[in-house]
């Protein structure tokens, strides 16, 4: 039985030609984004979400233009962290506007649309099948999103990836070759492991890796104001990649997460001076590459 990867062109259904309009709409949607990065790993449980909102205010706190797309449909949680759950998406009289974090990060998370006790579901006529469409709906979701929402003028658009190397790899062949990838681990063999088949496969396409964050490297103890091991790790896995930083578990960091609160004095803390010097190195490495681009 032939599937759709056996198809040569269109298949007689036009469809090249609507994903061309798509992609043109979406081009101009993000014609006003300097930078798109998307924050992965491949890993579930590294911290991902959590240091895309913090890097994300972190170069806020630099004057920088911001914003985040909680790409991770069916386990959104940008909504909750930055304290947007429940907020309207305005429509404007051409583009969407989007909720804004107090420190002016727009945000966008299906968290603000679908409470925290259902499921994102879609329509369809067929039952039990869903492995078969389900990926393809959700990619129609996400081009819709960029293409009707206001982004505006920005530095940076961080796009918050769900877990899986798979889904990794399918993000970065939906957003082309514009986006800069940047991979979040821990110092865990397992977790670097399945970190680094996401770099072997974004090493095979034309995506630029910009390197990784090891992040929950050692745990703050604020009551001795010191950082201690929190994994004892071989780091037998190389990822062979530069690393931009490493950051340290805070829990007061994780509790203004479940909050929605803003973080007025994660600068003055061992993480929030590691994600000051990771937004810089990021928006230098960024700023430089778009030089050669050019």
């Amino acid at each position: 039985m032939k599937s759709y990867h056996d198809i040569v062109g269109d298949g007689g259904s036009r469809v090249l030609e609507q994903v061309a309009a798509q992609r043109a709409s979406i081009t101009d949607g993000l014609a006003g984004v300097r930078h798109l990065v998307a924050v992965g790993s491949g890993k579930g449980g590294v911290g991902k979400s959590t240091l895309t909102l913090h890097l994300a205010g972190a170069l806020r706190a630099r004057g920088l233009r911001v914003a985040i797309l909680d790409a991770d449909f069916n386990g959104p949680t940008q909504a909750r962290m930055a304290g947007v759950q429940g907020a309207l998406l305005v429509p404007g009289r051409t583009k969407v506007a989007l909720p804004r974090t107090r420190n002016g990060i727009a945000v966008f998370s299906m968290g603000s649309l679908v409470p925290e006790s259902h499921a994102l579901e879609f329509e369809s006529t067929a039952h039990g099948e869903s492995h078969t469409w389900r990926a393809t709906r959700e990619f129609a979701l996400l081009s819709e999103i960029l293409r009707a929402c206001d982004w505006g003028s920005l530095d940076v658009l961080l796009f918050d990836l769900p877990p899986g190397a798979e889904r990794t790899v399918q993000y970065a062949d939906f957003l082309g070759p514009r986006t800069a990838f940047l991979l979040v681990t821990i110092p865990s063999d397992v977790a670097r492991g399945v970190v680094a088949r996401s770099v072997a496969a974004l090493s095979a396409g034309p995506n630029r890796l910009l390197g990784y964050v090891e992040n929950m490297s050692g745990y703050y103890c604020r009551g001795c104001d010191t950082v201690k091991p929190l994994f004892t790790s071989t780091a037998a896995v190389d990822l062979g990649l530069p690393c931009l930083g490493t950051v340290p578990f805070d829990p007061e960091l994780a509790r203004h997460c479940d909050e929605g609160t803003p973080l007025e004095t994660l600068h003055d803390t061992p993480a929030g001076q590691a994600l000051a010097q990771i937004a810089q190195r990021l928006i230098d490495d960024l700023d430089a590459r778009q030089e050669l681009d050019r």
